[in-house]
């Protein structure tokens, strides 16, 4: 237990490490780098001189890096009274904590979409191995990977909301997000279509990674040992080769699942007019607002080195080899 613990304060010291350099790295790309001046982008393509200077003085860009370094982070992450350089008076963190209920609606949503078909088509595929219906899961798995989220939320769109909307989806709501606690099932019915298209990529990857696993576990001399003993097929596909297939699953889990709360959901997003993380990162990224892109990079990077302490930490539960690695 003491190793464990040990191993667990580690690696979340570590991760405090990675996040205290990520915001170093991030810093520098947007304040630091040649050939950028944030004045000029706050101050306008006219300005002149002397607005120049005292658009500097204000906002603290003619003090020296490390200065300029610690007021943004303080700012940022302690007083939490950044602002948008484009729309004044905006504040970033306000910004990024009204749009992470709308992520977190969306990932949770499609995440239990895809561990659901995903497990169910990885064990059919495995279990059917050798069969017509195999290569026919592996087939829509691959197809549900190959298609790009934006191309298909475009199609979804098209068709639910001109082709086909009078007649078969005139219960389709038009694209955008309405609150949980202000309507629930209006808000389900606005994200059955960004779920189903997020879920489906996820889908594919899981089911042919988790076919795989269980092929490999069906084969393994434990499982032998289990049929030896008389233990029904059933039982030894779920107690057995599925409980220790999921391993790598949960791990893959944790850190798509982390990425995507951090806003790689940003083209789901988009398409179909969430205003989520992603989409506030898209937004300030058009407009070069760089406060908030820096606060959404921050934000993400907090969720993926979270997921991976945490992923690295049950790793290390599950086989305790790993913890002296």
């Amino acid at each position: 237990m003491t190793l464990m613990l040990s191993f667990a304060l580690k690696r979340f010291a570590s991760a405090l490490l990675v996040m205290f350099s990520i915001s170093v790295l991030v810093f520098l790309i947007f304040f630091a780098t040649p050939g950028v001046d944030p004045a000029a982008r706050i101050a306008g393509r006219n300005a002149d001189p002397a607005t120049l200077a005292q658009v500097r003085h204000s906002f603290g860009l003619d003090r020296p890096l490390p200065i300029r370094y610690l007021l943004m982070m303080r700012h940022l992450l302690i007083d939490r009274d950044l602002e948008s350089f484009v729309n004044r008076g905006s504040r970033v963190i306000p910004q990024i904590v009204q749009a992470m209920p709308v992520t977190l609606s969306l990932v949770v949503g499609a995440a239990v979409i895809w561990m659901t078909v995903g497990i169910l088509m990885g064990t059919a595929a495995a279990t059917l191995r050798g069969t017509a219906v195999d290569p026919l899961i592996m087939l829509v798995g691959v197809v549900g990977v190959s298609l790009p989220a934006y191309w298909l939320g475009e199609v979804v769109n098209l068709v639910t909301q001109k082709q086909l909307h009078d007649s078969v989806f005139s219960w389709v709501p038009p694209p955008g997000y309405v609150d949980l606690t202000g309507d629930p099932g209006q808000w389900a019915l606005h994200l059955l279509f960004p779920w189903l298209t997020l879920a489906l990529l996820y889908a594919g990857i899981y089911a042919r990674l988790l076919r795989g696993e269980v092929v490999t576990a069906l084969n393994e001399d434990y499982v032998r040992t289990a049929r030896a003993k008389g233990l029904s097929e059933r039982r030894i596909l779920v107690r057995h080769a599925l409980r220790c297939s999921l391993i790598p699953i949960v791990s893959l889990f944790g850190l798509d699942f982390g990425a995507l709360v951090g806003g790689a959901a940003l083209l789901t997003e988009v398409v179909f007019g969430l205003p989520g993380i992603g989409k506030l990162t898209f937004d300030a990224l058009q407009n070069l607002d760089l406060p908030v892109i820096m606060g959404t990079v921050l934000y993400a990077a907090f969720f993926v080195v979270l997921a991976n302490a945490l992923v690295d930490i049950l790793y290390a539960r599950l086989d305790p080899r790993a913890r002296h690695a």
